[in-house]
């Protein structure tokens, strides 16, 4: 993914990853593995969901049915939500980066804002949602790491249009494409490798994702089956052990180190994570002459 990752100016809500971002908001084999290299979207006949009417919102009630640790030292969790009896809204989810609002019911519903969390799950992988979830203190994010198997949550409408994939598409559009993910901003990357974006068939495809340390870093257990797409990981880690021996700071910085873009004008990139982050991998893109149309966000 406090979870991860959006609108184009969405009020402040409760953060789904740990560093100030734009993006809405796995060490752990709690969730099972979905083939890959490429999730083909499934199409169902769209079915009523039962929804309940609020402050002019409609939300829907689902049942949660995983939550389960996804980071060695705890603090990230897997949420999976049932949408057997919600196909409308699992339909709608049609772009890997779109992102919802998530609300916890409970006596004191009014004490804690809704969550945004974008959807970590790929679309067209099934009835249910995935998200990934940081544990906040006093947020909707530490309730909803709280849960267990049958309790509901209430899920707002799908949001935003995600990655816009038609600008680095076909893949002789953009031959290199470069990702950048920090913390719980990941959810959103996880999404897009699992759904496809046909990386096997272009020459340079790297994922620099970034992290405190291997305890804090979601989804090691992908990242065999991610590499088996065309997909390179990096992995940064801004405060490792004594033996570590990867790239050490942040994505940005990892990048500015080595680039090593082959060819400007057929280089594409996917940015999650904090404003900093963007602004800084965004000029250094640009200046080397690529193409700001090519430069992809979810919001």
């Amino acid at each position: 993914m406090a979870a991860a990752a959006a609108i184009s100016a969405p009020p402040r809500p409760t953060r789904l990853h740990p560093h100030p971002s734009p993006s809405p908001a796995s060490t752990s084999s709690h969730l099972p593995m979905r083939a890959l290299p490429i999730l083909r979207r499934r199409v169902r006949p769209l079915t009523t969901a039962h929804a309940v009417q609020q402050d002019a919102a409609v939300w829907t009630p689902a049942p949660v049915s995983v939550v389960g640790a996804a980071t060695a030292d705890g603090s990230v969790f897997h949420v999976a939500v049932d949408l057997s009896d919600a196909a409308a809204l699992a339909d709608s989810y049609v772009a890997p980066g779109q992102y919802l609002q998530v609300r916890v019911p409970s006596a004191n519903d009014g004490e804690l804002k809704p969550a945004f969390m974008a959807v970590a799950s790929p679309p067209g992988s099934g009835s249910r949602f995935e998200f990934l979830v940081k544990s906040v203190p006093g947020t909707t994010a530490e309730r909803l790491c709280g849960l267990r198997d049958g309790d509901v949550v209430e899920l707002g409408a799908v949001m935003g249009k995600g990655f816009p994939l038609d600008r680095i598409s076909p893949s002789d559009a953009a031959q290199t494409v470069l990702i950048f993910a920090a913390g719980t901003g990941i959810s959103t990357i996880r999404s897009l490798v699992e759904f496809g974006f046909s990386a096997d068939e272009r020459a340079d495809v790297r994922l620099y994702y970034g992290a405190r340390s291997l305890q804090t870093m979601a989804y090691q257990d992908r990242f065999k089956n991610w590499e088996s797409t065309g997909l390179k990981i990096v992995p940064v880690l801004s405060q490792p052990d004594d033996s570590w021996k990867g790239e050490r700071g942040y994505v940005q910085h990892a990048f500015l180190r080595s680039k090593n873009i082959a060819d400007p004008s057929s280089t594409g990139a996917v940015l999650c994570g904090q404003k900093q982050m963007h602004e800084e991998i965004k000029a250094a893109l640009v200046a080397d002459g690529v193409s700001q149309d090519k430069i992809l966000t979810n919001f």
